[in-house]
């Protein structure tokens, strides 16, 4: 399909390893609900603000990524494989805005979570999120400055 190799994302590792172990007891019969909204349905099973402050992430960063959950029992490679290539994830797995990604998994779930480049998809730390942000301000005032001071 000619899309490039996702990176390794740490923060997306942490929580796909998080949401695994959160929900490693639910029966498979559990990943039914996710035929709806994928992306969604994992955040509505698990503590998610919880998670998110474990691994350190700022929830805002999180809104253009994906968590895609899969459950096969003794997680059977070619099951697993499937459920993600031949499924409603295809259109996820397949899309080259994803950039990275991190995976969990624990008894018979694996999770599947894709970053995107973007600041809303990049699972970063709520520290990294706020300096960016310091940033971008301090940017703000200095060219503020600078053009009233063209002014007088």
């Amino acid at each position: 399909m000619n899309l490039s190799e996702l990176e390794k994302s740490e923060t997306a590792s942490c929580l796909a390893n998080e949401i695994a172990d959160d929900i490693e007891d639910e029966p498979c019969s559990t990943a039914d609900e996710f035929a709806g909204d994928p992306t969604r349905a994992v955040p509505r099973m698990v503590n998610f603000p919880k998670l998110l402050r474990k691994c350190d992430i700022d929830e805002n960063t999180t809104v253009d990524g994906a968590i895609l959950p899969v459950c096969v029992p003794n997680l059977i490679t070619n099951l697993v494989l499937g459920n993600y290539t031949h499924s409603p994830y295809t259109k996820f797995v397949n899309d080259s805005k994803y950039s990275g990604a991190g995976v969990g998994s624990e008894e018979d779930w694996i999770i599947l979570v894709l970053t995107t480049n973007k600041p809303s998809g990049s699972f970063s730390s709520a520290a990294t999120s706020l300096a960016s942000f310091g940033v971008v301000q301090v940017l703000v005032v200095s060219f503020f400055g600078l053009f009233l001071a063209l002014l007088f």
